[in-house]
């Protein structure tokens, strides 16, 4: 695969490509020897410690990889990082390095070399102590805590133009990594950063398969515990190829989320089985109330599809409470019948009657042409589906009337009278070096697990 990196104006095609992967691979082993191994190896530099480079101000979060501090760097490089630490997985009491295989050593060489200004910046990596610790650039925010404040009394919905920069920022991001051929896999409101200044950044590339074996955090589910809220059909129904259409079901679950403040399909959080691979019955049916049941015509490749025969086990899709009962569930148009376009329109006017007068602008503003982006995100066949490129140039983004009128600003905070509170940072346990084993220990805001209220639904 060979990857052009548009800031060098250099390509390395893969010859070039793999030499790199064969010296970083020596220098990852290396560092992970322990020097009595050695065998007094010239010219081995003594490691650099993260404490030398870096001045840890405090940790910020505790995730299924390790922990996240928030640092300054001690040698002038300016502005603010996030350092994540990751531990080897500690089985029994044998120490394993499950995590530096070779998939890893060159998803690492690919992040040091991505550079867009909607992908967050892997700064560096440094092994010390059997321990990988990947330096970022900080940003202040990440969707999830935007979401989380806007639902808090009085809730408020999001301003129009600030929906629209965020999600023309993380398209733009998008279509980057896919032209480069890196396919995120993981995104959800808590790995889309946004900085102070309202630039959108995509984080924790690739790190859903750096630290695991490919399906592991999937299906071995010793206690992991995954959001497969933005997990695409063809996922859910076996498919076990990934491709770009699959992060892009996730950004219309994304988009959907910032216009209603939850999440659009909220299945049950799934704790998965450890030998068996099971079908995502509960996911699956959230999908199916919204979108209708998928069929050939709308999916021809739909009866390929490994978990298929599952469908059968669904509801038709029930209609919302507040809407008559029609008794045609039996008919199969009915059943296939997508619901997304009264969810969309009932959710941006739903809110606007609430939204105070401070708030810029209603989301009714959005439009017609809201609906059909999010329409085409949310297509159940991926070969019909936006890609990132294609999104870029819809309407929905020109400062058309019908698209509200509102044009792309560059930062998603432009014109707004508020100040998103900043990421909390604990002084409890900062100590990069020994702090305890990821999981263990919490405070700030834990990556995934922001407690959203729980929504009511008024009484037909």
């Amino acid at each position: 695969m060979s990857l052009t990196n548009p800031s060098s104006g250099a390509a390395s095609g893969p010859a070039s490509a793999s030499a790199r992967n064969q010296t970083l691979k020596r220098s990852v082993q290396a560092a992970f020897e322990d020097p009595i191994d050695r065998g007094g190896n010239v010219g081995y530099q003594s490691k650099v410690r993260v404490v030398d480079k870096y001045k840890v101000i405090g940790f910020i979060s505790s995730g299924t990889y390790g922990r996240v501090y928030k640092a300054v760097s001690r040698q002038g490089q300016p502005g603010e990082f996030a350092i994540k630490k990751f531990k080897p997985d500690k089985e029994g009491e044998q120490v394993q390095y499950s995590g530096i295989s070779q998939s890893a050593v060159r998803e690492m060489a690919l992040c040091s070399e991505l550079s867009h200004e909607n992908v967050i910046r892997l700064i560096e990596i440094i092994l010390e102590d059997k321990c990988i610790f990947m330096v970022f650039e900080y940003a202040e925010h990440d969707l999830l805590q935007i979401i989380h404040h806007h639902t808090q009394q009085p809730r408020h919905s999001i301003p129009p133009s600030t929906v629209k920069s965020i999600m023309f920022q993380l398209l733009n991001g998008c279509q980057y990594l896919h032209s480069n051929w890196v396919l995120h896999r993981d995104l959800k409101p808590a790995n889309i950063m946004v900085t102070s200044s309202g630039q959108v950044k995509i984080g924790d590339l690739g790190l859903a398969r750096l630290f695991y074996k490919p399906l592991h955090s999937l299906w071995s589910g010793d206690k992991v515990v995954v959001t497969i809220w933005y997990r695409a059909p063809e996922l859910l129904l076996g498919s076990r190829h990934y491709t770009p259409a699959i992060d892009m079901w996730a950004v219309g679950c994304i988009f959907a989320e910032l216009l209603s403040l939850r999440p659009i399909f909220k299945g049950e959080e799934a704790k998965m089985d450890k030998k068996t691979v099971p079908f995502q019955r509960n996911q699956m049916q959230k999908i199916v109330d919204i979108m209708g049941m998928p069929t050939k015509e709308r999916w021809p490749y739909l009866s390929s599809m490994p978990e298929y025969n599952n469908l059968s086990m669904l509801q038709p899709p029930m209609l919302h409470p507040g809407h008559h009962h029609h008794h045609h569930h039996h008919s199969k148009s009915a059943a296939s019948t997508s619901h997304l376009e009264k969810w969309y329109y009932s959710t941006i006017g739903a809110h606007s009657s609430t939204s105070s007068p401070s708030s810029n602008g209603s989301l009714a503003a959005l439009g017609a042409e809201g609906y059909k982006l999010l329409s085409g995100l949310l297509e159940y066949d991926p070969e019909r589906r936006l890609t990132a490129a294609q999104a870029l140039q819809h309407p929905f983004f020109q400062a058309t009337p019908s698209g509200g009128g509102i044009g792309v600003t560059t930062g998603c905070f432009e014109g707004l009278k508020v100040a998103y509170p900043q990421r909390r940072v604990s002084q409890d346990d900062n100590d990069i070096r020994t702090a305890s084993l990821p999981g263990t220990k919490r405070s700030g805001l834990p990556d995934d697990s922001v407690v959203r209220p729980v929504k009511r639904i008024k009484e037909a």
